[in-house]
């Protein structure tokens, strides 16, 4: 193989349980190979680098000393990514990163990450995988073509566990995690920016601590979007694991489209249509396999689209909305449809192998990341705004650092 079709060597720094489930997702991904783990805890970094078949060093000195690693992945707690910590060295050293989110705990430090990236000439993907997940990157799609119209209003609630975690817990300890909009909520922030196509510009945001003084264990924000375009943002730390649900909804003015799961796999979508947009939808079947195209997502079989229209549901008049008025007589209901409750593990890791796949693409033929620095570091402006929202009980502005950023085109 020439340097140019060789694989690139994947150097992983975090050896503990999203590190070794990201090195499996991405083990044998056209590409890319595994040449070594790091990790401050000699057994867990053994551990891994037995099951791949590669050394297990330290830390990451020991890991960039080594000429074959081309990728750092980053898969350490969160604190441990800002700007002088592992993703800046990596980049310095002149590798190509694919960081966990949050890309850092505070817009300073993800600014300089971003920053250093820029200077270093390396690709830089943040983990947001739900910016590589099917369903999303299929509304996407359907909003680029008009199928469905820019939406109007994003919300999303997440009704989750705590899975199981004590009070003395990181994730609970903003010094550690960035508090819970930066360690969670970075993940719909950015989709909301994706799904919007739009920079957000304020924040409003309420925090509400666990009863006895416990920690913050659930958070809302409102976003405001240019357009008047609000994106509403509920996290709860409070179910039982069986009682967990999450919903993301998008409201197109004359179309819905309803999102399940945290690890989406199901999407519903109802729209109002005239009679060349119901044609439109009978088609969108025999396209199934185009609309939910990823790249690096490997098919697994039973996805389908059912669409079901309903011919002159409704009246043949003009009907307002918004100020908007349009002959829409026709009910078009259309489902996305991955597989069912079972396949979210599948797609969860496919969709980190989706993100492996953009990065080893961008530094093989150029362009920019779909969850690139500027994504990672949006976020995490939002997130701090929201943070310091909640504290004060007054809206802050989204920081000017990321108001020319722009979300990643489609791969």
């Amino acid at each position: 193989m020439s340097p140019a079709t060789a694989p690139l060597g994947l150097g992983l720094v975090g050896c503990g349980g999203f590190g070794a489930f990201l090195l499996d997702a991405v083990a044998d991904l056209p590409g890319l190979r595994p040449v070594a783990v790091a990790d401050p805890d000699p057994r867990r970094a053994a551990a891994l680098g037995r099951r791949h078949g590669v050394p297990a060093l330290a830390g990451l000195d020991e890991l960039l000393a080594r000429e074959e690693v081309a990728v750092v992945a980053v898969a350490t707690p969160p604190a441990a990514h800002a700007a002088t910590a592992t993703a800046t060295a990596a980049l310095r050293a002149g590798r190509h990163v694919f960081c966990e989110k949050p890309l850092a705990t505070t817009a300073r430090d993800a600014e300089a990450v971003a920053e250093e990236a820029e200077r270093a000439g390396r690709v830089l993907v943040v983990d947001h995988v739900l910016r590589y997940n099917p369903l999303l990157r299929a509304v996407e799609r359907l909003i680029g073509e008009a199928l469905l119209a820019p939406p109007r209003r994003f919300l999303f609630e997440n009704d989750a566990s705590d899975e199981d975690l004590g009070p003395d817990h990181w994730f609970w300890d903003r010094e550690h995690s960035g508090g819970t909009f930066v360690e969670h909520g970075v993940h719909f922030f950015d989709a909301a920016r994706a799904l919007l196509g739009s920079d957000p510009l304020s924040v409003r945001a309420t925090a509400v601590r666990r009863p006895g003084g416990g920690p913050v264990d659930m958070v809302s924000a409102d976003v405001l979007h240019p357009g008047g375009v609000l994106a509403s943002h509920l996290h709860s730390f409070t179910h039982a694991h069986r009682c967990e649900r999450q919903l993301m909804r998008l409201d197109h003015g004359f179309a819905e489209t309803r999102i399940e799961g945290w690890i989406p796999v199901r999407a519903e979508i109802s729209a109002w249509t005239d009679e060349d947009g119901a044609r439109a939808w009978e088609r969108l079947p025999a396209r199934v396999g185009a609309l939910l195209r990823v790249e690096g997502f490997r098919p697994h079989g039973g996805e389908r689209v059912p669409v079901a229209v309903e011919r002159d549901a409704g009246t043949a008049r003009p009907v307002r909305g918004r100020g908007e008025r349009r002959v829409a007589p026709h009910h078009v209901r259309a489902v996305l449809d991955l597989g069912g409750e079972a396949r979210k593990p599948y797609v969860y890791r496919e969709s980190v192998r989706a993100a492996a796949a953009d990065l080893i693409r961008v530094a093989r033929d150029g362009g920019t990341p779909v969850a690139d620095a500027r994504a990672g570091l949006t976020a995490v402006a939002v997130a701090e705004a929201a943070t310091l929202a909640a504290d004060t009980g007054v809206a802050q502005p989204v920081p000017a650092l990321v108001a020319d950023s722009r979300p990643g085109e489609p791969a």
